[in-house]
């Protein structure tokens, strides 16, 4: 049954993105087998972003979060679709409540056996499931719960959306059987992140199916933030909750991006942004496991200032490795050590280790100017592309499936907080925080014990040099010294003289073929020799033509928000 309907939504999916996948192969060829490629402005790639916006809706929920997965994915698309893409939430029309009561009866039992009360009317609707809020009897209510009332307790019910798990099992098979041909339309980097997308958008989505799994995520960062006043946490009705219904303690809050209100509200703005990053810099860096969903529809504001979280679907973990590599990261940025952010890059597997350093250093550094709420010079930015469009075919950055969760943490909360506040500066948080917990003076004493080590092997080094000069000035007395050089050539320089010089010689001999051949009265031979030489002269300017760049813009966040504000006045 699965199947025949993988086959089915094959077919529609092909009939929505054969458009979008024809244009993109155009620009690699501009006759899809042969031609050069093609140049794509920027209004283009925004028209194809809004196309692929109305294809993902209309292919419905597997699709809708698959295109909220690529609004974080820079390594993927480029900065016009993740624009674009940003906007896409997680809100379709709700299920009718016979069939949602069907599920919720499949797992509970009777809703009025179960519930003092139960408004069918969903007061959220998102594309795995939607939310119902309802209350909980005294002689109802979960023995053994520390839950601090004894009477009756509003509850947010979870439910998921009736018959989800066969289409999303079908669209996974479909993304499955696409993905051979997305990565035939794309270069080697971006097939690297694709296939980390695929395997990790079908791990996130099953995960975010399965209630219990969800239930476990949100206790287990509830305790981790049990002591911590300025954030709340729902807590899991264990009695009302399995695979399909997840029932929490309902939590009211005014939404974190509801800037008007919580000016009215009179609440702290700036100081809600440096809560909301703390947050999230102890659940990735010293807990281990996060909340991987903080868009706006995910966060709240009570009236006294605590953040309210919701909805722990997309939730992750980071491994030990992971955890130490973004310390190394955030102390480098903290430090404003280019070099070393650089390095942390290139051993978490995100920065290609063949990237020009000194490109890469001057993005780093407007990136970083831009965190801190300093106006980039747009001159500089113009800059870094022309240099990146020399240097190198693709932008070298690209994301490993461990991290993915994380980047999109990252990027989002960057942009709530920024929302919050526009001159929040994101550096100087994270930098109070590492220092706070003893980051910093970690890595200033690995650092010392590191100068320490190599200070001692310099001074043994000395001590060596002297009887090896010793004996090299010998043999050179002898005439006895050999120097072996070894050339690196990575841009195939030399390669590149033969060809050229082999074209030349055969364009050479071809013409005076041609001529002797004219002269001879041989006019078919002298054709078949202007043949040759046409061949050889395209393939000689082939040769010294330069390989034509991605032209790749990055992408600041603060920036790009500043720009769409400006748009807007």
């Amino acid at each position: 049954m699965v199947s025949l309907r993988a086959y089915r939504r094959f077919v529609l999916v092909a009939w929505q993105f054969l458009p979008l996948l024809l244009a993109y192969a155009r620009d690699r060829r501009r006759f899809l087998l042969f031609g050069r490629p093609r140049s794509v402005d920027n209004a283009t790639h925004r028209h194809r972003a809004e196309v692929l916006l109305e294809s993902l809706l209309t292919l419905g929920p597997t699709f809708i979060k698959l295109g909220q997965l690529l609004s974080a994915r820079p390594d993927v698309l480029p900065p016009e679709y993740i624009d674009t893409l940003s906007t896409l939430q997680d809100e379709v029309p709700p299920a009718e409540w016979p069939a949602a009561k069907r599920v919720l009866e499949e797992e509970l039992g009777p809703v009025d056996d179960r519930f003092a009360a139960f408004d069918t009317d969903p007061i959220s609707g998102a594309s795995l499931g939607q939310v119902y809020r309802a209350r909980i009897a005294e002689d109802r209510a979960p023995n053994g719960t520390s839950l601090e009332d004894d009477g009756p307790r509003d509850v947010a019910v979870k439910v998921r959306r009736p018959n989800v798990e066969e289409l999303v099992e079908a669209d996974l098979r479909v993304i499955h059987w696409s993905l051979p041909i997305l990565l035939y339309f794309v270069d080697e980097s971006r097939s690297f992140s694709l296939e980390n997308l695929a395997e990790e958008f079908s791990k996130t989505i099953r995960e975010e199916m399965d209630y219990v799994r969800e239930a476990e995520m949100l206790t287990e960062i509830r305790s981790n933030f049990a002591d911590d006043d300025r954030f709340l946490i729902p807590e899991v009705v264990e009695s009302h909750s399995g695979p399909r219904v997840l029932t929490m303690e309902y939590i009211e809050g005014t939404k974190i991006n509801d800037v008007e209100e919580l000016e009215r509200r009179g609440i702290d703005r700036t100081q809600v942004a440096e809560n909301l990053e703390r947050s999230y810099l102890q659940m990735i860096i010293d807990d281990g496991v996060f909340h991987a969903d903080p868009h706006p529809g995910n966060l709240a504001v009570t009236d006294d200032g605590t953040i309210v979280f919701y909805d722990f679907g997309m939730s992750g973990r980071v491994d030990e490795f992971v955890q130490g590599k973004i310390v190394e990261f955030y102390v480098a940025v903290a430090n404003q050590d280019i070099d070393a952010i650089l390095d942390a890059l290139i051993e978490i597997g995100t920065l290609s280790p063949e990237a020009d350093r000194a490109t890469m250093a001057e993005v780093m550094e407007i990136a970083i100017q831009d965190a801190r709420g300093e106006d980039v010079e747009q001159y500089r930015v113009n800059q870094i592309v022309s240099q990146i469009e020399d240097s190198i075919y693709v932008f070298p950055f690209r994301l490993p499936k461990n991290l993915a969760l994380v980047l999109r943490v990252a990027t989002v909360v960057e942009g709530v907080c920024v929302t919050l506040d526009p001159n929040f500066d994101f550096i100087a948080t994270a930098t109070d925080y590492l220092t706070e917990q003893g980051y910093r003076e970690e890595s200033i004493r690995q650092y010392l014990s590191e100068s320490g080590e190599n200070l001692r092997r310099t001074g043994e080094s000395l001590t060596r040099i002297a009887p090896k000069a010793e004996r090299a000035l010998d043999r050179l007395d002898r005439d006895d010294l050999y120097v072996r050089i070894g050339v690196e050539d990575s841009e195939n320089v030399f390669d590149k003289l033969a060809k050229r010089l082999i074209y030349g010689m055969l364009l050479t001999m071809s013409l005076f073929s041609m001529g002797v051949l004219y002269a001879l009265e041989a006019p078919r031979a002298a054709i078949v020799a202007a043949g040759f030489s046409l061949v050889v002269t395209v393939l000689l300017y082939r040769s010294f033509r330069k390989r034509r760049t991605t032209r790749v813009k990055p992408q600041f966040t603060r920036q790009n928000l500043r720009q769409r504000q400006r748009g807007d006045d």
